[in-house]
């Protein structure tokens, strides 16, 4: 097969568009069930603001923190697929037998950051006392599920990160360069 197509083939791959939900897991379920939530609030919204004129004042609000409920807890599910952005780019320059401790030190990176993202979520909810303005609810339980989702990339990080420690340098390599020579 050559160069070419393998290209078309991953082009083909990336562009199929399919029915098949067999990567979705349990872990998924909060973030299916926060977007369902934040659809229905932004419906609601826009029928009242622009069929009956007279917009719910709370909804703007709530569709906020749901988005930023959203953007936290389905990064869970970015981690867990390994569907981060990352310099893909950047591996076509190292050599083959340096890319698995580059991938160790990202993946340490990556799972300290996440970790220390959650304990300072813990401490930024510990030490507010404010309740959100058109609903009278603490603003500590917003940053206790964005900690609650740092920590559960964090987690899911370091079992990436002894899943790699554990993989072949070469499986890694083949893995991060699809169009790997066998002679390297």
């Amino acid at each position: 097969m050559t160069r070419k197509d393998q290209i078309d083939a991953l082009i083909g791959e990336a562009e199929e568009v399919t029915d098949d939900i067999s990567d979705v897991s349990w872990m998924d379920i909060p973030v299916l069930l926060v977007f369902a939530i934040l659809f229905v609030i932004v419906a609601l919204q826009f029928f009242t603001r622009y069929v009956l004129n007279d917009s719910l004042g709370w909804t703007e609000e709530i569709a906020r923190y749901f988005l930023i409920l959203l953007g936290f807890l389905g990064g869970v599910t970015c981690v867990r697929l390994g569907k981060h952005i990352f310099l893909e780019f950047a591996y076509h320059y190292m050599a083959p037998r340096v890319i698995k401790p580059v991938v160790l030190g990202v993946e340490a990176l990556v799972t300290v950051f996440w970790g220390y993202a959650g304990w300072l979520g813990v401490e930024l909810a510990q030490r507010t006392n404010s309740s959100m303005v058109s609903v009278q609810m603490p603003k500590a339980y917003l940053y206790y599920a964005v900690a609650l989702g740092c920590a559960g990339m964090a987690g899911l990080s370091a079992v990436i990160l002894v899943r790699q420690a554990r993989r072949p340098a070469q499986d890694i390599a083949a893995a991060k360069l699809p169009f790997i020579s066998e002679d390297t």
